[in-house]
């Protein structure tokens, strides 16, 4: 279902992953045709994820208020480049939702479609005649991702929802930050891409259930929820013994040594001793044999009880070597160290080089662009990315006709301002 002209854009992978052209399989996904209205990360990363093995996605933007992620962070040459990476795998094409010739659009895409991924506030879909309603009489197979803030009931439900209110509302942000500091928050879209990856992962779950039943359903996914799963098992601390995870910066209240530490040409390092056995090879490592006798010195809660004696040891051992120094004795002492890497360092990492983390995509506007490649590995039927994010409604067209719709219908669309 792909357009040959795009999928003729690609070029062979890094780290083994085959390109597409020289892959027999197309993806997993191949076959299914998903609906991309969302706008911004969630939403549009679920469907990028599901893009990336193989499904046919179809981005549906406001003529003319596009996507923000074309214009959010750097640009070269006016050119967004977020959207290269979020975009990537998708047919672009515009349509004003709020307008009846494009709601009436939306609904042939919609009996043709899989699935559907939307991101507007609970009801807005509704005031426009695209409710679950009208989407499941012209395909009851349908599968309709809401993906918001709050989820589409209860008394937030109308709120604006953004990752950073779902960081803050989850506790991520309560227990982030040095102990006398303040609550901290990422700096870049963590619970966004969490979210995207539960919805991804929800989507299928749908997909799957439809299967059995022959009928598609609505997920509901609140981003902060997601965000709240992955904290772990706070919420049966607090039930079960009243406790409220305080804020500890870098360290662990279950294992010490876990920090970062400078080393003595000014770079950082990282260490985790999750397992006491390699607290006890870090401990001979620094010089520091005797605590391994220390009675306290058994479980990850004695340890971490002792963390200024335990970081000291570390810290000062690491101080007095460069970061290739300490990365030796480390490996070698079969202890847990990693150096603490900007983008700069990850691009020529051998490791990800190994895995082809990052690969390079022919693109139409940029020349070449490098981004991440597909998330995982599948040995059978691999992802591939095909091509980077689409100029602003490149495919409107194309998707049109395959609606069947002739030039002057499209035209007709268009002056009317629906495309």
């Amino acid at each position: 279902m792909t357009d040959p002209s795009l999928s003729g854009m690609s070029r062979p992978a890094a780290g083994g992953r085959p390109a597409p052209e020289s892959d027999p399989s197309p993806g997993p996904l191949a076959g299914l045709r998903v609906l991309d209205l969302a706008t911004l990360f969630a939403g549009p990363l679920a469907a990028t994820l599901l893009g990336d093995f193989g499904a046919e996605v179809i981005k549906v933007e406001h003529p003319r208020r596009p996507d923000p992620s074309r214009g959010h962070g750097p640009a070269k040459d006016g050119i967004g480049l977020w959207w290269k990476l979020l975009g990537r795998n998708k047919k672009t094409m515009t349509l004003d939702l709020s307008l009846p010739g494009g709601r009436d659009v939306l609904l042939r895409l919609a009996a043709g479609a899989d699935v559907i991924v939307e991101n507007f506030r609970p009801g807005t879909l509704e005031k426009w005649g695209l409710g679950w309603a009208e989407l499941s009489a012209v395909n009851p197979r349908l599968v309709l991702a809401r993906v918001t803030g709050f989820g589409q009931f209860g008394p937030y439900a109308r709120r604006p929802g953004f990752g950073t209110l779902a960081e803050a509302m989850s506790g991520f942000a309560a227990i982030t930050g040095e102990p006398d500091g303040p609550p901290t928050l990422p700096p870049f879209g963590l619970a966004d891409a969490i979210a995207a990856l539960t919805t991804s992962y929800a989507v299928m779950a749908a997909l799957r259930g439809r299967e059995a039943t022959g009928r598609g359903q609505v997920v509901d996914l609140a981003l902060i929820e997601p965000m709240l799963t992955v904290l772990g098992p706070q919420p049966l601390w607090y039930d079960q013994l009243g406790h409220v995870q305080p804020r500890t910066g870098n360290r662990s209240a279950n294992v010490a040594p876990r920090n970062t530490y400078r080393t003595a040409d000014g770079s950082w390092v990282a260490v985790s001793t999750s397992a006491e056995s390699v607290a006890g090879r870090v401990m001979r490592l620094v010089g520091r044999p005797e605590v391994i006798e220390e009675p306290w010195f058994g479980t990850g809660a004695g340890r971490a009880q002792h963390a200024d004696e335990l970081d000291a040891a570390v810290g000062d051992w690491i101080a007095r070597h460069d970061r290739a120094e300490v990365l030796t004795a480390f490996e070698e002492a079969e202890a847990a160290v990693a150096p603490i890497y900007d983008i700069r360092e990850v691009m020529t990492d051998p490791q990800y080089r190994a895995l082809g983390s990052i690969t390079e995509i022919p693109d139409e506007e940029l020349g070449t662009v490098r981004m991440q490649n597909v998330l995982f590995r599948l040995s059978e039927t691999p992802g591939a990315i095909r091509w980077a994010g689409r100029p602003h409604g490149a495919d409107t067209d194309e998707v049109l006709a395959g609606l069947g719709l002739t030039g002057p219908e499209i035209a007709g669309l268009r002056a009317a301002g629906a495309l």
